[in-house]
């Protein structure tokens, strides 16, 4: 899908790996198409097996699987990967700005927020690790929550936002397609894609590799 849609630079927020069955694969890709990407929570944890304890016992289960599939050219990749990126005037981080892969924004208080927009200087972030959509809105003075649908939005030029693009796999919400978020910086815009795919054949890969049966389950 994102091969049609004629972007400029494909950009990945982190947790490249870490719940899905082909993680060597998905690192020669990401390396091969040349695609930026943050260090995720899960990337950390493949780093540092001390924050192993950071996650529940299916995750680190999965996360210890992942790292037996990994080539030493991939873990020595994955050990490299940046905790943010700026680029295009834009912050993009896993978790939280300005550079924490391990927070998440609900866990941040409005008024911690409202700082955060005032200390950074890009007027967007891209974030993900919730697995869900949204948009935060901020004026200078007032932050408006707002939730992110299929389609365009456009976006106010006087305000900064925080822009959680939801996630490729493992959803947290109604919707179990694909999801990813375009930025189009000459219509001032996001365009939010949900991309069906064939949910049955990759929980089977899950399944067939050995990983923990809940992260097959939850691709429905």
């Amino acid at each position: 899908d994102i091969g049609r849609s004629q972007v400029d630079a494909v950009i990945s927020l982190g947790d490249n790996i870490g719940y899905g069955p082909e993680p060597e694969l998905v690192i020669q890709q990401i390396k091969a198409r040349k695609i930026p990407s943050v260090l995720g929570n899960h990337e950390l944890a493949i780093n540092d097996k001390e924050y192993l304890n950071w996650f529940n016992p299916a995750a680190r289960r999965s996360l210890s699987k992942t790292r037996t599939l990994l080539s030493k050219q991939s873990l020595r990749f994955v050990s490299q990967l940046e905790p943010f990126l700026i680029s295009y005037d834009c912050r993009f981080v896993h978790g939280f700005p300005p550079d924490s892969p391990l927070i998440y924004l609900f866990q941040i208080s409005d008024q911690k927020k409202m700082q955060v927009f005032d200390e950074i200087s890009e007027r967007l972030c891209f974030m993900g690790h919730t697995h869900t959509l949204g948009i935060i809105g901020y004026d200078g003075h007032h932050m408006v929550y707002d939730n992110l649908a299929e389609g365009t939005t456009r976006l106010d030029a006087e305000r900064k936002y925080f822009i959680n693009v939801g996630s490729i796999g493992q959803p947290r919400d109604d919707t179990n397609d694909a999801k990813y978020v375009i930025w189009d910086s000459s219509a001032n815009s996001i365009d939010v894609r949900f991309v069906s795919y064939d949910i049955a054949a990759v929980a089977r890969k899950i399944q067939s590799a050995g990983f923990p049966e809940e992260h097959a389950q939850r691709l429905w």
